[in-house]
């Protein structure tokens, strides 16, 4: 008897004809891949028309039906083989392949959360759990909307995040919240194949901030960050959330510093945590605010992750950044730190450092909840 396994007929490279004889209703529930159906009760009247030229491979649903079928065949001359164990057979094989698939993805990512406490250790874990504790970004009974956005520095926090759970104070809840105002389908399924890669439980909602913002001209980027923002405060605190994480990282707030002194003629940071004046109750906080770029982007190389680079559909085909920012002024301020930094090693902390260290004394003038303070305002006064 002409026998062959399910392995044995995948391994078969020629050109083949792979018929499932089951009912019909059966065949279109689920068959083989490239099968044709023709119920085994019909199959004799086609015996003349089937191809002499090419291995032919018989489905049944146990192997039994297909193993009287084949003896026929083979007596006409035809290269003819049963499926041992029928269509159950592939069914075993295809669970089976299902369970070896997760169990890869469950070890894949116990390495990840391994690399984050272990090879990661004081670069990343530490200086997230110190923003926590500087800054005070967690109180007892908190519940946070970790927001995602599919790029490396929120997916990082995700998981931070998940590792703070695991190994510190459980005094919190978390939502890990993602939002697609508009993503391409590709940008889309990798947020959600990585989430599933990384075992984050996202809940995900949707908006239409892409197609709102899309007739305002070319700069679009301010409204759309503030709406964005805005959807995500409202969807978070109908969640019953009272904070919201962002992933901004040491770098954007070096930036950000640079960039309001060169562009804005001010002098102002990205606070590591914000009240809301649109939400009540609500707080942002930035956990990953002393976490350097360069070692987020170890972190994803390290353990062979790919993160969306962009996700917005205007500079996803920018013919000027081409959706890695680049030609920016965010770009520029990136690239001219780094050029700083090739001279002085100590130029990026030193641009962190200067917000923390405002000397009132040495400056002109200040503003205090909205309120402009000028140095000739009590610059006569007797100094004691």
């Amino acid at each position: 008897m002409n026998r062959r396994t399910i392995q044995e007929l995948e391994n078969d490279t020629r050109e083949k004809l792979v018929i499932d004889i089951r009912k019909p209703e059966d065949f279109a529930k689920e068959t083989y891949p490239d099968a044709q159906n023709i119920y085994w009760e019909e199959l004799k009247e086609q015996y003349a028309v089937l191809p002499k030229d090419k291995p032919i491979y018989l489905i049944c649903y146990t192997g039994e039906r297909s193993d009287d079928t084949v003896e026929d065949l083979q007596e006409m001359g035809y290269e003819v083989y049963s499926v041992e164990g029928g269509f159950r057979s592939f069914i075993r094989l295809k669970m089976q392949r299902l369970m070896n698939q997760e169990e890869q993805k469950a070890d894949r990512c116990k390495e990840v959360e391994r690399s984050i406490v272990k090879k990661f250790r004081k670069p990343i874990w530490r200086k997230f759990t110190k923003a926590i504790n500087e800054y005070e970004l967690i109180q007892d009974g908190d519940k946070i909307a970790v927001c995602i956005s599919g790029g490396k520095d929120s997916m990082l926090m995700a998981k931070l995040f998940q590792e703070l759970e695991r190994h510190g104070k459980k005094n919190f809840e978390v939502v890990y919240l993602v939002m697609n105002p508009g993503y391409n389908e590709i940008n889309y399924q990798t947020i959600v194949d990585n989430a599933e890669l990384l075992n984050v439980p996202i809940k995900v909602f949707e908006s239409e901030i892409f197609d709102i913002v899309a007739d305002e001209g070319d700069s679009p980027c301010y409204l759309c960050a503030r709406m964005r923002r805005g959807h995500l405060y409202s969807q978070a605190k109908a969640l019953g959330c009272n904070k919201i994480a962002l992933g901004h990282h040491f770098d954007d707030v070096i930036e950000t510093i640079l960039m309001g002194m060169l562009y804005g003629g001010q002098i102002q940071t990205m606070m590591p945590k914000l009240h809301s004046t649109n939400f009540e109750g609500m707080e942002l906080i930035r956990p990953l605010y002393l976490i350097r770029e360069e070692e987020i982007i170890h972190w994803m190389n390290y353990n062979e992750l790919h993160f969306i680079q962009c996700a917005c559909r205007f500079t996803e085909n920018c013919a000027s950044c081409g959706g890695t920012e680049k030609g920016s002024k965010r770009a520029e301020i990136k690239e001219l730190i780094c050029e700083l930094s090739k001279r002085s090693s100590f130029i990026e902390k030193n641009i962190f450092r200067s917000v923390e260290n405002v000397n009132l004394s040495t400056v002109i003038a200040y503003k205090k909840d909205g309120v402009k303070h000028h140095f000739l305002d009590d610059y006569d006064e007797v100094k004691l």
